[in-house]
């Protein structure tokens, strides 16, 4: 099952989310090469910087997902202000449909 994971970082935390973006995108890779990460990328604010973060990825359950999401080195960082994990519904333009 495939959820999206939206998290909105903290205000004046753009350092901490590029000191910690190197780890991030290891950790990306890693879901990619497990085939469980399906797409990725920064949100952006009105000046075009990096301001929160969607992540949709594949896992058995909510719970499944959660936990998931607790190990991106982001979150460990502690630049989310708030998180929503939720189910996803891949309609339009999937590749795998």
């Amino acid at each position: 099952m495939l959820f999206a994971f939206w998290g909105t970082d903290k205000k004046d935390h753009l350092q901490v989310r590029m000191d910690n973006r190197p780890a991030h995108v290891d950790w990306l890779n890693d879901l990619n090469a497990k085939g469980q990460m399906k797409m990725a990328g920064p949100s952006l604010d009105a000046d075009g910087k990096p301001m929160g973060s969607l992540v949709i990825f594949v896992a058995d359950s909510q719970a499944a997902a959660e936990a998931l999401a607790a190990q991106d080195p982001y979150a460990k960082a502690g630049l989310f202000e708030s998180v929503e994990i939720r189910p996803f519904n891949w309609v339009f333009n999937n590749p795998d449909a």
